[in-house]
């Protein structure tokens, strides 16, 4: 894992102090080393945390002539396998590095060598003869890589704070960005949530040269028609599943330095170390957090996966005051408000990490995308039932086997549960119809912004944004295969892998890997008749039964329970606002600001000082704010 950035002039030379500046701000990317490559109109920096080839893979790379240059972000799972073949085909090589077969399947493949790659990656390809620069990310959006236009061309980089190092780009928030946030929880690429600089999306690839830009899509999830029948067997879809599953893992443990492993307690973890202790010799350490909130903590369950597995363990307990610690340098990583605190005690964990002489650490994020886990996929299915017979008295009682883990669930009450989940009814055709209440409570945040940032950030409907985006064919597939779609281009891409996965995992100098978000896997849970992956309302079928005979049934058959963190409580104490949430919500601060109505940011305010926001929606319009606040302090005002 590793920082990247760089920029393009066509009209003077790159000034090797503008390059290291941007490359200092991404120093806990990469602490171990920086390298440049600064020749005619193109600059290259490099900051690298060394994971492969520990001596000998420094970037930028380039080929056996130097006429192709690379700087990388991210592994190359199946180097090994490409390297073996490029060999045969006459290349040589340096190093022992993964970067070192991009250049090569460059100089065979032109662009199509992201087709060749089973990794997480965003990287920056120059071709020295045809003076073109090429730009590439990951197919479901791992690792990040955004760009702005300069004067004489583009600046790339890993994080948009490197982008700031150079004096020309501004710093302003942008508008329809942060009501994109306040929607979809991220900005719906290619928007960032500042003003002139963009992102790359998920699956993308862009080249530049003195006749422009292009950028295209390379991949993207794709699902079979509704009308398909499949008639495989659930028995021989299991097998095929976990000999999928086990090559993702192995290939994923490929490194120079030991490889650990998240351990939430829940089932996608718990699959990710079984199969590590099962099918791999690699010695296993994992690491956990806990929290004194039982509405949170999971160590009950994480303390019977390592009895049955025997690791070896760490646990990283956070608590009330640890997130309000954190949660200003979360803000300084994610570079983006968010809507809950849960990247910051994932922040911390991966300081644990750090701390135990960890670089690598195996997740079990993407399962839930992939294989159906989450409960708005088993929520959509009940209300799609209801909205077939909108008079039905007891379809709706499906509702209250929803939410079984929430303290205040929204299937608690009866009125609450018909208001909510009746959300955009008319709609339960439409390919966005699942995620309508949970995009409808988050935008009420919009309701706390100034009139003048309101009428901005609310000028586009979000919806239509999304829609435009989707695939022509998208109608054709099953709702569960819509659902999943989107929920993998919004919450997933923008904020899970971003804010709570890269971003901070990253501040504490730590690559993350995520197997079940091979591209193999997604390919073979996309084409599965859609009970395999939600049956009735049992989430993720398939999965649970490839675990037959490797997890204790306990663990297997438990219900999903979403990875949380206390929010809004975790900055008061005892009814007493820590210093700086006090200092920011000051009426001074919020007129400064400019982005909040004064009055209507108070009284959410001091609702949480008195305890009484529990809500959903008031939580995230607390967070929201706090989080755009502190990245206005720390961005744009200093």
């Amino acid at each position: 894992m590793c920082g990247i950035a760089g920029r393009l002039n066509w009209n003077a030379p790159i000034d090797p102090a503008q390059l290291a500046a941007m490359i200092g701000q991404l120093h806990h990317r990469g602490p171990d080393q920086q390298g440049f490559y600064n020749k005619g109109p193109i600059g290259l920096a490099h900051a690298r945390l060394s994971i492969i080839d520990l001596s000998g893979g420094d970037q930028p790379m380039c080929n056996e002539d130097g006429t192709v240059w690379v700087v990388f972000n991210g592994e190359i799972f199946n180097y090994i396998e490409l390297r073996a073949e490029l060999q045969r085909r006459g290349h040589r090589f340096a190093t022992q590095s993964d970067t070192e077969v991009l250049v090569h399947l460059y100089e065979d493949h032109g662009d199509a060598l992201v087709d060749q790659l089973n990794g997480q990656f965003a990287f920056a390809l120059w071709d020295v003869p045809r003076q073109r620069l090429l730009l590439a990310r990951d197919r479901t959006g791992i690792r990040p890589l955004f760009h702005t236009r300069v004067p004489g061309g583009l600046a790339f980089a890993s994080e948009v704070k490197a982008l700031f190092a150079l004096p020309e780009v501004p710093r302003r928030l942008d508008a329809k960005a942060l009501g994109e946030v306040f929607t979809y929880w991220a900005p719906l690429p290619p928007h960032a949530v500042f003003e002139g600089i963009e992102s790359l999306p998920p699956g993308h690839m862009m080249s530049v040269d003195a006749r422009g830009t292009q950028t295209r899509r390379y991949w993207d999830w794709s699902f079979p028609p509704a009308s398909i029948e499949d008639e495989r067997s659930a028995a021989a879809c299991a097998d095929e599943l976990r000999d999928l599953l086990i090559d993702a893992v192995r290939l994923q443990l490929r490194a120079d330095v030991p490889v650990a492993a998240y351990l939430s307690g829940g089932l996608d973890s718990s699959i990710v170390t079984t199969l590590i202790c099962h099918y791999t010799d690699t010695p296993l350490r994992t690491f956990s957090l806990t929290f004194d909130d039982a509405e949170f903590d999971e160590s009950p369950w994480q303390q019977q996966l390592v009895r049955h597995l025997g690791t070896d363990h760490t646990t990283v307990h956070c608590t009330r005051a640890d997130i309000a610690a954190a949660f200003p340098r979360t803000i300084a990583h994610t570079e983006t408000p968010i809507v809950r605190t849960a990247p910051a005690p994932m922040m911390l964990l991966a300081a644990g990490v750090r701390a135990a002489g960890y670089k690598v650490a195996l997740t079990g994020e993407g399962a839930d995308e992939v294989f159906g886990g989450y409960d708005l996929f088993k929520e959509a299915r009940v209300r799609r039932f209801m909205a077939r017979q909108p008079a039905s008295r007891w379809r709706p009682r499906l509702l209250e086997r929803l939410y079984p883990y929430l303290k205040h669930s929204p299937a608690a009450g009866r009125a609450m549960t018909e208001r909510f989940f009746r959300e955009g009814e008319a709609h339960f055709r439409e390919p966005w119809f699942a995620h309508l209440p949970r995009w409808t409570t988050t935008r009420r945040i919009t309701g706390f912004l100034s009139p003048e940032w309101r009428a901005a950030a609310t000028a586009a409907d979000p919806i239509a944004t999304l829609a435009a985006q989707l695939p022509a064919d998208i109608s054709r597939w099953e709702p569960l295969c819509q659902d999943q779609y989107i929920e993998a281009h919004t919450l997933m891409s923008g904020y899970l892998l971003c804010s709570q996965g890269d971003r901070m995992a990253m501040a504490q100098s730590i690559e993350t890997r995520f197997p079940f978000l091979d591209h193999r896997l997604i390919a073979f849970a996309s084409q599965l008749p859609p009970r395999y992956k939600l049956m009735g309302l049992v989430e993720k079928y398939l999965l649970k039964r490839s675990m037959d005979g490797l997890l204790p049934d306990a663990l297997r058959h438990r219900t999903k329970q979403p990875y949380r963190a206390p929010d809004s409580q975790s900055f008061f104490h005892n009814g007493e606002p820590v210093d700086y949430v006090a200092d920011l919500f000051s009426v001074a601060r919020l007129k400064e600001a400019g982005y909040f109505d004064p009055e209507a940011a108070i009284r959410l305010f001091d609702k949480a000082r008195a305890g009484k926001v529990i809500g959903f929606g008031d939580n995230m319009a607390f967070v929201g704010m706090l989080s755009t606040l502190l990245l206005h302090d720390q961005f744009i005002r200093r």
